[in-house]
């Protein structure tokens, strides 16, 4: 969501720009746009739409000048067009900003500039910030912003550059990423270190409340109130390897992405799992064996996928380490205040390690005092470095915008978090053991499991054209009932719902009709025979039954409609298994109702904003 990219140096800065918000269009956005400075003269480029659309513009009338600042913004503040675009400028075309988050008192300080005189070109709150910065400019930019966001209420990530001081950037980060990239060439800012992959070699990562000043050969970072302070320095973590950012042989990220689960869940267990203690171990937890056999409850936190990882999780936890476990909408935890005691964990999942609801309830945990721990997939992120101690998923850049190999990463961390956890109390070494096992030989089964995609390409074929869908599901499969339909949802604007599958009768069976089928996750387990009894319940009033089931289960090709077949695992891995068919059911009815898979409207990778 919405990426800032600015530069500073001794190149043509729209190029930098330009390949700097293309490496961040995965994240979600609806218009793009860029300003450079030649000293005597701000050029303003902006357009609604992909940035190829503000690639042409800046073709037809190129921004010249080494110094610039740029920004896709997925909105908040008035629609998608021109004049909402990213940069804003004062009333003088003088001073120029963009802005990551959103202004809460914005209606307020409009007012007040309206008052004043000031006329305003556009229905974003962030227009409000380029005319409080320039109301308090008088030739000294860093205070100007200083002064300007000591006014506002909420959150942002800014980059402002004054036609008065070519050759500066100023940024400013609260509860919005921002890094300072360093290279040969000049000083870069961003929203996110892989906006930078290529140009800097080091980056300094702000922190809340913090300001920068760069140039073209220098940089420093300051405090609120514009006091020097230390920073580290790090070597840039380029995620985006060889190949990383490239389709390669597939149509879609998406696509591509589905059928790299094998090997980024052979990533996350990489080191991890221990034969010969029958456990699992990881560097980056900082709690000993002692403290993890004192904690009493486990709160799980997320937003999106990363909250249906987590209900697996739940099961997962109490059913291996027995330890009581609540899942929570980061977005209500963090307005809530419910009772945990002091040895209560709260541990926060996220891909991207900036998501807002996320980031919030994570530091209003640490502010009552709990431990928190993260399981996260970006290096260097917000979340990633004010958790207490975390796991990093290694799965590489995630570009489609609807989250697949995170997803099934998390559920591999948290089944490794559930062992190391239950082996420091009550699980046995035959049981550890056994569980590594079966977790060793996931990949394999993961590359079996994709050759259903044929299978998967007729069901989608014969019911692309329906309007809702249920999901049904039991035990750890009910999370996967919620994700599936999430994927549905997402990328083809199908409407779609996830349910208990006992639940059903108790409400949704009204929605049942020749015309609403139903996907039923109903592999051989525990619960089997009462998911084919709700199975029949479907049947019974002629709604299509399209059944995820173990190979060879004939049981279940009696009744449904259409089967699509998985290996065997045991339960507890069967929402890894039964997500890839339902991943792959997603994009293929996105393909056959013509949306674009990789960039579904109106949604964004990583949501900065509340």
């Amino acid at each position: 969501m919405c990426g800032i990219v600015g530069f500073t140096g001794r190149r043509e800065a729209s190029p930098i720009l330009l390949e700097g918000l293309r490496r961040l269009e995965y994240r979600g956005y609806d218009s793009a746009g860029l300003v450079t400075s030649t000293g005597s003269q701000l050029h303003l480029r902006k357009k609604a739409g992909r940035l190829s659309e503000l690639g042409k513009v800046v073709s037809g009338h190129p921004a010249p000048g080494c110094h610039g600042i740029s920004h896709t913004r997925w909105a908040t503040h008035g629609g998608a067009t021109d004049n909402n675009s990213h940069p804003h400028l004062n009333e003088t075309n003088d001073i120029a900003l963009v802005h990551n988050g959103v202004i809460e008192n914005f209606a307020a300080l409009k007012h007040q500039l309206q008052t004043s005189g000031v006329q305003f070109r556009s229905d974003t709150d962030t227009e409000v910030l380029a005319h409080l910065i320039s109301h308090y400019y008088h030739g000294d930019l860093v205070t100007a912003v200083r002064q300007a966001l000591a006014l506002v209420k909420g959150t942002y990530g800014i980059a402002v550059i004054a036609k008065a001081e070519p050759g500066v950037i100023v940024g400013a980060r609260l509860g919005s990423p921002l890094v300072v990239g360093v290279g040969a060439d000049g000083t870069y800012l961003a929203s996110d270190a892989n906006a930078l992959a290529g140009f800097a070699e080091k980056v300094v990562y702000l922190t809340d409340r913090q300001i920068c000043v760069l140039s073209e050969t220098d940089w420093e970072v300051r405090d609120q109130d514009l006091s020097p302070v230390s920073v580290s320095v790090s070597d840039i973590k380029n995620f985006l390897g060889d190949g990383d950012a490239e389709k390669g042989a597939f149509p879609h990220f998406m696509l591509k992405e589905i059928y790299e689960q094998p090997e980024t869940l052979a990533n996350a267990m990489r080191g991890r799992l221990e034969a010969d203690n029958a456990t699992a171990h990881f560097g980056g937890l900082n709690l000993g064996a002692q403290q993890l056999r004192q904690i009493d409850r486990v709160v799980m936190t997320a937003c999106g996928t990363s909250y249906h990882a987590a209900l697996v999780g739940e099961y997962l936890f109490e059913e291996f380490a027995r330890v009581p476990v609540e899942v929570e909408y980061a977005s209500e935890l963090r307005y809530r205040n419910p009772p945990m005691d002091r040895n209560t964990v709260v541990l926060a999942l996220t891909q991207s390690g900036e998501t807002a609801d996320t980031l919030a309830a994570l530091r209003e945990s640490k502010r009552m005092g709990h431990t928190t721990l993260a399981i996260c997939n970006a290096v260097g992120s917000s979340i990633a470095r004010e958790a207490d101690g975390g796991v990093y998923l290694h799965a590489g850049p995630e570009i489609g915008v609807a989250s697949t190999k995170a997803f099934t990463s998390q559920v591999a961390v948290l089944a490794m978090l559930a062992l190391y956890l239950g082996r420091t109390r009550h699980l046995s070494s035959t049981q550890g053991q056994r569980i590594i096992a079966d977790l060793q030989a996931l990949p394999d089964v993961i590359r079996k499991t994709l050759e259903c995609h044929d299978q998967v390409k007729l069901v989608a074929q014969k019911y692309a054209g329906a309007k809702n869908v249920l999901y049904l599901g039991r035990q750890y499969l009910y999370p996967v009932a919620l994700e599936g339909a999430l994927k549905l949802k997402e990328i083809s604007y199908i409407h779609a719902e996830g349910y208990p599958a006992a639940e059903m009768k108790h409400g949704p069976i009204a929605l049942v009709d020749e015309s609403t089928p139903s996907v039923f996750l109903v592999p051989r387990g525990n619960v089997f025979d009462k998911v084919m009894s709700n199975m029949q319940e479907i049947k019974a009033r002629g709604g299509p039954v399209i059944a995820i089931a173990s190979a060879g289960d004939h049981e279940v090709s009696a009744v449904a409609d259409d089967v699509i077949e998985i290996p065997d695992v045991p339960e507890y891995l069967q929402p890894i298994v039964t997500a890839i068919p339902l991943q792959l059911l997603a994009y293929e009815i996105a393909l056959l109702c013509g949306c674009d898979v990789d960039k579904p409207r109106n949604l964004a990778k990583s949501v900065t904003v509340e």
